[in-house]
């Protein structure tokens, strides 16, 4: 009888997250890591190969991939072998997309825009079926909760959150009692409150004053609180840096935030770091290791600290309670 457990494959920019999963003290031995290949012909075209052991034992095992889709140049390659693995007779097969890259264009508001969101989710929806039925898409804090029905009913997907990692995080903290979670606007509010039930909650919004906008404390009290603003991701952080001074200027004792995807597209993350002149308003910045070029690049850098996805994902490998829901 062959020992049950999960085989991990991973693309090469995920590896580090795919090891933390694997060496895991309450995973290891239940997830294992997948050998593949990552080459390319001349021509610039993926020639990627499955280790010949693991595409013959995957009938007995559930599989997983572990995709990087934050850039474009990166997806055709993943997709290849999303497709590939459920034809080696995998009994269950799930994608980890931690990183949903295309969630913030998930409306048209003119004639003539694409809803890329809605693309990326019928190219994830051919993934084939596997040995027992449909393959699964995991998502972690995807930006609007309605993406999940661009999918078409051909794969599964589960929507999990991050925020486990925050609340976990908050709780060690000496001054918890003061700490008060802060949203940068309603739709923040809406898809989050209810995850930081045990926490007193603050409702930022922006408003217009001529040709401006400024960020200000809509509802809620921030004087003398540690605030702890709370989103999906950021981008290039305007929003939030204005949410933090908002909240000083409310009275806050000091301000830190917590972001799933820190996307910072051209270095944006550095505007955090502050200057002599012009210092940070934030105690601290946490984000997760979802995109994995920005998880290296803050690390040790100012107020970012880095928290991994790994023991979400691992959790959800091996079908343990749901940390989330603890």
């Amino acid at each position: 009888m062959t020992d049950k457990y999960t085989l991990l494959f991973y693309h090469p920019t995920m590896e580090k997250l795919a090891q933390m999963v694997a060496e895991h003290p309450d995973y290891k031995g239940r997830v294992r890591l997948g050998k593949c290949s990552w080459a390319a012909f001349n021509d610039g075209f993926p020639n990627i190969r499955v280790d010949g052991d693991d595409s013959l034992s995957m009938e007995y095992h559930d599989v997983a991939f572990l995709a990087n889709l934050s850039k474009p140049a990166d997806i055709f390659e993943q997709l290849a072998i999303m497709y590939a693995l459920p034809r080696m007779r995998a009994c269950n097969f799930r994608v980890f997309v931690p990183y949903f890259s295309t969630g913030t264009m998930e409306r048209v508001d003119t004639f003539g825009e694409v809803a890329t969101a809605s693309t990326m989710a019928r190219i994830l929806s051919a993934i084939p079926l596997c040995k027992s039925g449909p393959s699964t898409v995991v998502v972690y804090d995807i930006h609007a909760l309605q993406e999940q029905f661009y999918f078409a009913d051909s794969v599964l997907v589960q929507l999990r959150s991050a925020v486990y990692l925050l609340r976990q995080k908050l709780r060690c903290l000496p001054d918890v009692a003061d700490v008060s979670i802060a949203f940068p606007d309603d739709g923040a509010a809406k898809r989050f409150k209810a995850r930081v039930k045990e926490f007193e909650h603050i409702i930022c919004i922006k408003v217009r004053e001529g040709d401006t906008r400024r960020v200000t404390v809509k509802e809620g009290n921030a004087a003398g609180r540690h605030c702890v603003i709370l989103d999906d991701l950021v981008q290039t952080g305007g929003t939030l840096i204005e949410c933090a001074k908002a909240l000083l200027g409310a009275g806050a004792a000091k301000v830190s935030c917590f972001v799933t995807h820190g996307v910072f597209p051209q270095e944006s993350w550095k505007r955090f770091l502050g200057t002599d002149a012009a210092p940070t308003p934030f105690h601290k910045v946490w984000i997760t290791d979802t995109i994995p070029d920005t998880a290296a690049a803050v690390t040790g850098q100012g107020p970012f600290e880095v928290l991994s996805i790994a023991p979400l994902v691992g959790n959800l490998l091996t079908g343990d309670a749901p940390l989330e829901d603890l």
